[in-house]
């Protein structure tokens, strides 16, 4: 089967790492032994991005974006996908100049949601993503609602994504924290949690987190396996 090229706009490593290793691994099962699509990665400097981020310029990091889009094609690839939710916030600003089509993060959750019938999600990842409109207008499509965490828990999980989670650090107390959290979003009437932050997944034990858990990177990964294919 002749499967599309995909493109990996990548920000931050250990998200796209797993985001890359989740659409290799799980191919051969639908492709066959040891195969899985041609795939190619751009990845801009997590410290160029933070720097428009921080300061709330949102048409640089779209051009950052759009950079690695334009190398993507290039490269062949046929469509892209961005293991990194907080940029999806500029997603709008260079969708329309992008030589190639996008598969958008929050979307692919937001159908996830449908799917398993959930009604209300609570939203975490970095500050940014939490307070930003990414996560509401996908969700709003699909009738969905949403909820964010109390403001002290959501600086205490930006720290831990910023200065633990994206070097590859993943300790007992974060998990703890991340579970109590979800205990009180549950408590608040969401019935799953989205992991916002692409290194968020793995730092959750899903038989220990309180609620279902929507894996925005895994997921992502696996709606561009199945695009690749045409399925």
């Amino acid at each position: 089967m002749q499967s599309k090229h995909i493109g990996i706009v990548a920000c931050s490593a250990e998200g796209a790492a797993l985001c890359y290793r989740t659409l290799c691994g799980e191919a051969p099962a639908l492709m066959g032994e040891h195969q899985h699509p041609e795939v190619s990665l751009h990845n801009h400097s997590l410290g160029d991005y933070m720097v428009h981020i921080r300061s709330g310029n949102w048409n640089e990091v779209a051009a950052l974006m759009l950079s690695s889009a334009k190398k993507l094609a290039g490269m062949g690839a046929e469509f892209a996908i961005c293991p990194d939710n907080t940029i999806h916030q500029a997603y709008p600003l260079m969708a329309d100049q992008s030589p190639i089509p996008w598969l958008h993060i929050a979307e692919v959750v937001a159908r996830e949601a449908r799917s398993r019938e959930f009604a209300k999600l609570g939203i975490t990842g970095t500050k940014y993503l939490m307070a930003g409109p990414v996560y509401p207008e996908s969700l709003k499509q699909y009738g969905i609602f949403c909820e964010l965490p109390q403001p002290e828990d959501r600086e205490r999980l930006d720290r831990i994504i910023f200065k633990e989670l994206v070097y590859g650090v993943f300790t007992e107390e974060s998990r703890g924290f991340f579970n109590g959290v979800a205990g009180e979003l549950k408590a608040r009437g969401c019935d799953a949690v989205v992991l916002g932050c692409t290194e968020i997944p793995l730092l959750v034990d899903p038989m220990t987190c309180p609620l279902p858990a929507l894996d925005s990177t895994r997921a992502l990964a696996r709606a561009a396996l199945r695009e690749s294919m045409g399925i």
